[in-house]
């Protein structure tokens, strides 16, 4: 039955989980959603678990702080008349018009939200798939777009889904299916490029490893950036 452990680095308490398994070394990985896995040898004595992960607590830290920048933070939206709303990275104000049939239109710097119902659930129903009808067209197209950067690395997406996530902004399989967060469409061009390049990355290295930062640098040298970008556009 696996347990959870927590060890103490200066202020900051590490929990993680702790699974024993048919192996000879101690391994140590830090999850997309933060959460810290150690695999140890069946005969591991927890003390030395707990020495090894303490050894390791400044790389854990790093590696969490990395992947909570690249967590989804949205400020929660009442969908009233005037409120910002993101789409490639420009804001929008709403305006809401009361009509009998429903639909979104973008036009002059407004989203313009047409429905006879003004609740907070039925608009937001509205906007979001609306951002879906518009995450599928431009995420294939940019997939498209960048797969030639990977043509020496003969790599072929099997599938390629969209979908809102909570916790990721993309994710892939070893199989090739790429996932794609729908609230992406709200960060620029650069951003939603950014994300697709770093999950193809994953088709060749599968971990976060010295080997995959400099895959993604290479296809990708201003990836820090729009990292970054993301990071701060997407409030």
């Amino acid at each position: 039955m696996n347990k959870t452990y927590t060890v103490q680095y200066g202020s900051t308490g590490i929990e993680f989980e702790l699974n024993f398994k048919n192996r000879k070394t101690l391994g140590i990985q830090v999850q997309p959603d933060c959460s810290v896995k150690v695999n140890a040898p069946i005969d591991s004595e927890i003390d030395k678990v707990l020495s090894a992960v303490q050894a390791k607590a400044a790389w854990i830290i790093k590696q969490k702080d990395y992947f909570t920048s690249f967590l989804p933070v949205t400020t929660p939206r009442q969908f009233v008349g005037g409120e910002a709303h993101l789409y490639l990275g420009r804001q929008y104000q709403l305006r809401l018009v009361t009509s009998d049939t429903e639909g979104v239109i973008l036009s002059r710097g407004y989203i313009h939200i047409h429905s006879p119902h003004k609740d907070a659930e039925n608009l937001g129903r509205l906007l979001n798939t609306w951002y879906q009808l518009k995450a599928e067209s431009h995420f294939r197209t940019i997939l498209q777009e960048v797969l030639p950067l990977f043509h020496r690395y003969k790599i072929t997406p099997h599938t390629l889904h969209i979908r809102f996530m909570e916790k990721r902004w993309g994710s892939c399989t070893p199989q090739g299916k790429i996932i794609l967060n729908t609230a992406l469409i709200r960060a620029p061009k650069g951003c939603i490029r950014y994300v697709i390049i770093h999950e193809l990355c994953h088709l060749i290295q599968p971990d976060h490893t010295k080997a995959f930062y400099q895959l993604q640098e290479r296809i990708l040298p201003d990836y820090v950036y729009w990292k970054d970008r993301l990071e701060r556009v997407m409030i």
